[in-house]
């Protein structure tokens, strides 16, 4: 489904991002792990449009959309969940649906019964200004509206940041409802350990390359990566 293939990304003079490649099959979880400041977020938002490789090919369901705006990207199957949420904080739970429904014109009001089903919590706060929700309740409006565009990607950027325990633990059981259900899940984040759990296969990055990957089983149960993410001796 995606194909990242030998980008190189550039902050000014800052080579963020070093020759990384990879790929997503459908269906799959494939998870981004590795330090803060690796390049994991920097890769999403290349996958998405806002910043741009000097070089290689990104290509998603068959099409190169590595110079493609990322408004249009939306259209084309690909929905990015960012890091920190970015949800319209004066718009109401409801309002921020609609927004998420952008690329559509029918059966909104369809999709939207579908999200409160999933997240009951948004039901009960459908009228509520989105800057007056929690945390875990933002994280799961901004998940929300990423699935009222019916993407065929889901990329998801850090969703457990700053939840307490017990709400990583609610998104995290979200993720793999969503897995089950057939949707491809691209996901960065922090939480090693969780990321592995629910992850087909994974990709550890430092210092903007990709050093070791496998499947979410194998990357838990390596020594050097439970000595650097995981807590281990």
């Amino acid at each position: 489904m995606l194909k990242v293939e030998n980008i190189n990304v550039y902050y000014g003079k800052i080579h963020a991002i070093r020759d990384v490649s990879f790929y997503v099959k459908e269906g799959e979880v494939v998870a981004l792990i590795g330090a803060n400041g690796a390049g994991k977020s920097t890769t999403l938002k290349t996958i998405s449009g806002l910043l741009h490789s000097k070089t290689g090919s990104i290509t998603f369901l068959n099409e190169d959309i590595s110079k493609i705006e990322p408004y249009k990207l939306v259209g084309r199957g690909l929905a990015h969940v960012p890091e920190g949420r970015r949800i319209f904080l004066q718009m109401t739970v409801r309002e921020n649906l609609e927004m998420g429904a952008y690329t559509k014109c029918e059966n909104i009001e369809k999709d939207i019964e579908n999200i409160y089903a999933r997240f009951p919590r948004l039901r009960e706060r459908e009228n509520q200004i989105a800057g007056t929700l929690s945390g875990g309740e933002q994280q799961m409006l901004a998940i929300g509206r990423a699935l009222m565009s019916h993407p065929k990607l889901l990329i998801l950027d850090e969703p457990s940041m700053g939840l307490a325990p017990i709400l990583v633990g609610q998104i995290f059981d979200i993720i793999k409802e969503l897995h089950k259900a057939g949707t491809t899940i691209l996901l960065v984040e922090q939480n090693a350990e969780m990321a592995l759990a629910v992850a087909d296969r994974a990709y550890v990055f430092e210092s903007g390359n990709i050093v070791l990957s496998g499947t979410g089983k194998e990357l838990s149960e390596s020594d050097a990566i439970k000595k650097a993410y995981l807590g281990g001796s």
